[in-house]
């Protein structure tokens, strides 16, 4: 018998293994979806296993991780719901513009090729990254110390090495040159077909404490949009940081984005 649910695909971002998306997934399916959150090409199943084998992921570019995801929904019954974080709701929205996807939410999403703010407060949260031009090639892993910067300033110090602890993996440096270089590029990975009319509707989701992606970046990627005359929503939650997916206030986003889904008639039964 065919599954009459919705399937619903969460995209994590980089330094964040996608079992870090499971409480999601378990309200998501209670609400009667059809969820699953795999991860990108090359990462291990488990959290130690990805931080014991980085060389596995590194050199995955953007392009890379949206091919894989392509792959994937080739043996679902339908298109997808996308939910992605950071760098997952950048190829969240890639994905839909690409009309692989019924309707993508883009939690903090990186910017796409377009996006020209570039604030400091970014550019130190990368910087474990961009310090080092050969890590474009590796794997890098974040301390404790910039966790607590890049995704854990809106909660405690103890939740904050809690989530560093218990969820990030080393991340391939390679998708964040790109996104660096996307408007020096004509063909750049992080372009994002923004002036698609048919596509699925798109809700963009920041958190106004966010360092990594910093509230002036995803309202200027709303403006990318300005040509489409697809559904794009911009919604802020005032209080909140980067980790905002995963730490104690989750739920509030997750429901906050089952009802936005509901109201664009896309409810779990097809």
């Amino acid at each position: 018998m065919t599954d009459a649910r919705r399937p619903v695909v969460f995209i994590h971002g980089l330094w964040l293994h996608a079992t870090s998306w499971q409480p999601w997934v378990d309200l998501f399916e209670k609400a009667g979806y059809a969820a699953v959150a795999p991860g990108w090409p090359g990462i291990a199943d488990t959290v130690e296993g990805a931080r014991a084998n980085p060389d596995d992921i590194a050199d995955n570019g953007i392009d890379d991780v949206v091919d894989h995801y392509l792959a994937l929904f080739a043996d679902l019954p339908r298109k997808p719901i996308l939910v992605g974080h950071s760098f997952g709701g950048m190829i969240a929205e890639k994905l839909l513009g690409l009309d692989a996807a019924e309707a993508a939410v883009a939690i903090d999403a990186a910017q796409i090729k377009g996006v020209l703010p570039l604030p400091l407060s970014s550019l130190r949260a990368t910087l474990p990254v961009f310090k080092n031009p050969a890590n474009k090639h590796h794997a890098v892993s974040l301390t404790k110390e910039q966790f607590r910067y890049s995704f854990g300033n809106a909660v405690s110090q103890e939740e904050s090495d809690q989530l560093f602890d218990r969820w990030t993996i080393p991340a391939p440096g390679k998708p964040l040159f790109e996104a660096a270089a996307a408007n020096f590029s004509l063909h750049s990975p992080a372009k994002v077909d923004t002036d698609n009319q048919d596509r699925g509707p798109l809700l963009l989701i920041t958190g106004a404490q966010d360092r990594t992606v910093p509230e002036v970046i995803t309202r200027s990627t709303l403006r990318q949009y300005r040509h489409s005359n697809a559904v794009t929503e911009l919604l802020e939650f005032a209080d909140r940081g980067h980790s905002l997916v995963i730490d104690s206030g989750w739920e509030e986003v997750a429901t906050t984005s089952l009802d936005w889904l509901a109201k664009q008639g896309l409810g779990p039964q097809v």
